[in-house]
């Protein structure tokens, strides 16, 4: 029993579905949101790439804090609308990164592209965050499970906030 325990133990904390701690680690994926000025930022072993994004609408802001990317997916369903995965008409586009905002398991709250890429740099989503589809899947293939993610309303720059959480030097 207790041999077993042990097992299950090691498996669960050297499997990519255990969290990477509570803040990223320099050359960790580190991807950052600044919910005022719509842009994201993705920082990994010294790189950053800017994106601009759409974000919550008012009512249904981003929630601001720092969170764990916990469920991918290619072509993701589309639950309130009964929208298969790949249709034109399915607004999550051809990715979603799921995070754990406001104690969700990363099916509420997500990176996402879109049908509809004029609505980038807008606030106008339901709370998710919007790239466009050559953009999050290019990103969707950087990014692992366990992936720290800092949702920002603030005026501290990209660069600012990776040094802060430990992603850069």
């Amino acid at each position: 029993m207790v041999l077993k325990l042990l097992f299950s133990f090691f498996f669960l904390v050297s499997s990519p579905i255990w969290p990477l701690g509570d803040n990223p680690t320099i050359g960790d994926p580190f991807i950052i949101v600044n919910v005022k000025d719509n842009q994201l930022a993705f920082f990994q072993n010294g790189e950053v790439l800017h994106h601009s994004v759409a974000t919550g609408k008012e009512g249904d802001e981003t929630p601001i804090g720092l969170y764990t990317v916990t469920v991918k997916a290619e072509n993701p369903y589309y639950r309130k609308r009964d929208i298969r995965g790949g249709d034109p008409k399915n607004p999550l586009g051809s990715r979603w990164i799921g995070f754990d905002a406001n104690d969700t398991d990363g099916r509420t709250y997500g990176i996402h592209g879109t049908n509809r890429p004029n609505s980038i740099g807008y606030s106008v989503t339901a709370g998710c965050i919007r790239l466009p589809n050559r953009v999050v899947e290019a990103l969707f293939d950087k990014v692992p499970l366990g992936t720290k993610i800092l949702i920002t309303d603030g005026e501290e720059s990209f660069e600012q906030l990776a040094r802060k959480y430990g992603a850069i030097d």
